[in-house]
């Protein structure tokens, strides 16, 4: 891999990761851009304990624009976008409209190919583990980040999940403070130590592996299974074998097989409904420890992959339960998801 940092008119920072060592990276932004002016601000709610960011800047950002005028495509012809090169292999750069920012965070714009019509799916094993270098890259880095305590690597797919770009891409935050997700998690790990002394993530994936039934792929350094309490219609967790904290601590068996293993779920994803039926709309997210996190070691690195679509041409909305009291009412068993799953192998 190759990796290429330089800057956009506004002053933004942009990275490109090649597969070529060769490649050469000096197309210049010339754009007229004025600097970045932005105006997010973290607000601490007293009640719930957790924090929301304020960030009203936001509603000037682009929503979607035709393909001819994606920011995400290369410059060409004329046109130019968010990406001063012609062409591209992965590209991570400052988000222009950034829910955190300065001391508030910060947030990046992972772009997976050049291809506006593709999506991850589509990419080979080559091209998914440049990408999972980029994160690997980026989490190493914002780590070194004064205001970042944790990491977030995620990507909305469809316009049900609210995506505004059509353009294959992810997005990576670094956030000022652990997550409430990340708490809770935190929290079940200290109890589960507490009371019996082990490790509730190696727990959870050996149980899982004993009763076999939600259990999806099963590779050599890689296991993908529907959690026994899932929240969403189809839900997959996918985790690393040998239990690491973060993407850097990944091995070099596990980076190698991880394309393969997750190119097959995203793939499945985009039959469960059957055919003819629209691209499945998800959202997939790494999870990692916290930085400040007494003993990171124990937190265990993590993929969680879900759509909201519960069956053909519905979609599972968060109504009064799951919004108004955080309770999830799941339509579709556990059981039942992963063994579709397992019916619409590619291949």
């Amino acid at each position: 891999m190759k990796k290429t940092a330089t800057r956009l008119a506004d002053g933004r920072e942009l990275i490109y990761y090649d597969a070529r060592d060769d490649a050469v990276r000096d197309a210049v932004d010339q754009r007229p851009l004025d600097p970045i002016a932005t105006r997010s601000e973290i607000r601490h709610d007293r009640l719930l304990g957790d924090r929301v960011a304020i960030a009203s800047h936001r509603q000037a950002r682009t929503y979607h624009p035709p393909a001819d005028e994606c920011p995400l495509c290369p410059s060409r012809e004329g046109r130019h976008s968010e990406i001063p090169a012609s062409d591209y292999d992965v590209v991570v750069f400052e988000n222009r409209f950034p829910s955190l920012a300065g001391d508030s965070g910060r947030c990046e714009v992972v772009c997976f190919t050049s291809d506006h019509d593709a999506s991850f799916a589509d990419l080979d094993a080559q091209q998914a583990a440049l990408v999972l270098d980029a994160w690997t890259d980026r989490t190493a880095e914002l780590a070194q980040h004064p205001a970042v305590e944790q990491v977030f690597c995620f990507e909305n797919r469809g316009k049900e999940i609210g995506v505004t770009l059509g353009h294959p891409h992810g997005q990576i935050y670094g956030y000022p403070f652990v997550t409430p997700r990340t708490r809770l998690m935190l929290r079940s790990l200290g109890e589960h130590r507490e009371a019996t002394g082990r490790n509730l993530f190696d727990d959870v994936v050996a149980d899982e592996l004993a009763d076999g039934r939600r259990v999806v792929l099963d590779g050599e350094h890689w296991v993908a299974f529907v959690p026994y309490a899932a929240h969403w219609p189809y839900e997959v967790h996918l985790y690393p074998k040998r239990r690491v904290p973060d993407l850097p601590s990944l091995d070099e068996a596990a980076r190698t097989e991880f394309p393969q293993m997750y190119l097959e779920l995203l793939k499945r994803f985009d039959r469960i409904f059957g055919e003819g039926e629209p691209p499945t709309p998800y959202i997939s997210a790494w999870h990692q420890a916290p930085y400040r996190m007494a003993d990171r070691g124990e937190f265990a690195l993590h993929l969680e992959l879900f759509t909201i679509r519960r069956t053909s041409g519905k979609l599972k909305f968060l109504a009064g339960s799951e919004s108004g009291m955080n309770v999830f009412i799941n339509d579709v068993p556990p059981e039942a998801a992963a063994e579709r799953l397992r019916e619409v192998a590619s291949k």
